[in-house]
């Protein structure tokens, strides 16, 4: 076959798999087409007999371009298989479709906003113990205990801060799949901990680049996507330095505004509900569209009927809380909305929910809290293309996080969202 047979061909194909994009405004950085790769196929093609099925492998077919869609967010990225919040994560989420993507948003020791998924993540998230800022640690590593046999006395530790180091250290660092390794003797060992069912492929040591809120929001911007900045619960007592969370919640805001971003834009997050009531009463445009995350555990730690009521009378509009509590299982054991679902739509407010693709392999019938209310009907890896058609068609979410967006904006182009 000649060679530019063999472009056109692959041309051709790639055609078949993405949309191309024009540029951003005012930007010569292009925004990425959509690229679902064999994933979303695979689940489709391995659920069960029945509607849904024959209604996406139908799509499969036939559609030839895939649009980005804000009903998939990115969750830190795509972090199945990237660092997360990193700028290869968040590429690889916006080519996946991503129409919002999320940064977590922590402080360093001089104040500045940088996206981590927590404040006191930096030992499992990145390289910090394998670099001389690993003695700034507020814990330093501490290797693991083992008995004669082998036997794990003493599981290892560490706890590194983004607030231990200055901004201009935290650039130096780089991600890695946030994992470690109880076991671990020495910190080669104890940061060689990422599950089986992920990859550190994509978190080599020229790749994993850290980066801050605002440049997280020059990047979202070029890649023309919205935004979903969560502001996360602070490890050290507040006020920190003199930095009050007031202020920390304001920032976080002024930086969009900083960068000319419209609030419709922005979708500024929190699991503590005076975070969202601030930008509710101090930045109005920003908080109307605020999200209240709800970190409930187990259906007991729930919000009752009246409390969801409350918080709409607050003035939040928008109830996050992981994606089991909003579904349930029927006498028939088929995935249906739950009362907490039914509740919130009956109080006035939209949802969005996390997060997907975060369980490994659905099939080995464990799996994990995010499927907890309707685990007995999950048996087979394609059944999470069942749990986001419930989520969409009969729960009625605006938007659904997931650690691989293609799969949530396969559904979306599918059926419309």
């Amino acid at each position: 076959m000649s060679m530019s047979l063999t472009l056109r061909l692959a041309c051709a194909a790639g055609a078949a798999w993405s949309v191309g994009a024009a540029a951003a405004p005012n930007s010569a950085y292009p925004v990425p087409s959509v690229q679902l790769g064999p994933r979303p196929f695979f689940l489709a093609a391995e659920m069960p007999e029945g509607r849904l099925k024959r209604e996406l492998n139908q799509c499969a077919r036939t559609v030839q371009q895939y649009r980005p869609s804000e009903f998939s967010i990115g969750h830190r990225g795509a972090p199945l298989q990237f660092p997360e919040h990193t700028r290869e994560s968040y590429e690889a989420a916006a080519r996946m479709g991503a129409g919002i993507i999320e940064c977590d948003v922590a402080f360093t020791q001089d104040k500045e906003l940088v996206c981590r998924h927590a404040q006191n993540d930096l030992h499992t998230t990145t390289n910090i113990l394998a670099t001389p800022l690993a003695a700034k640690c507020t814990t330093p590593f501490q290797p693991a205990v083992l008995d004669g046999a082998g036997n794990l006395v003493t599981p290892a530790k560490a706890e590194c801060r983004t607030s231990d180091i200055t901004l201009a250290e935290f650039k130096t660092l780089r991600g890695k799949m946030d994992a470690f390794n109880p076991r671990g003797r020495t910190v080669q060992e104890y940061m060689a901990g990422t599950a089986t069912w992920r990859t550190d492929l994509y978190a080599g040591p020229t790749s994993g680049t850290l980066m801050t809120h605002a440049e997280s929001i020059a990047l979202f911007k070029k890649l023309g996507v919205k935004m979903t900045p969560e502001l996360k619960t602070p490890v050290v007592p507040m006020p920190f330095d003199g930095f009050t969370q007031q202020a920390y919640a304001q920032k976080l805001i002024d930086e969009y505004k900083a960068a000319g971003i419209a609030p419709s834009k922005v979708f500024p997050q929190s699991f503590l509900k005076d975070d969202v009531l601030y930008w509710v009463a101090h930045e109005p445009a920003f908080g109307q569209q605020a999200v209240y995350l709800d970190d409930a555990g187990v259906p007991a730690d729930l919000p009752t009927a009246t409390e969801l009521r409350v918080y709409k009378a607050q003035g939040i509009n928008i109830w996050a809380p992981p994606t089991w509590a909003l579904l349930a299982l029927d006498a028939k054991q088929q995935i249906v909305p739950s009362q907490a679902a039914r509740d919130a739509r009956a109080a006035g407010l939209d949802l969005i929910t996390w997060s997907l693709e975060r369980s490994g392999i659905l099939a080995d019938g464990s799996n994990g809290s995010y499927y907890q209310t309707i685990d007995a009907a999950i048996t087979r890896e394609g059944d999470v293309l069942r749990v986001i058609d419930v989520l969409a068609k009969d729960v009625g979410v605006r938007g659904i996080f997931s650690d691989w967006p293609a799969t949530v904006s396969f559904y979306a182009n599918c059926t419309g969202r």
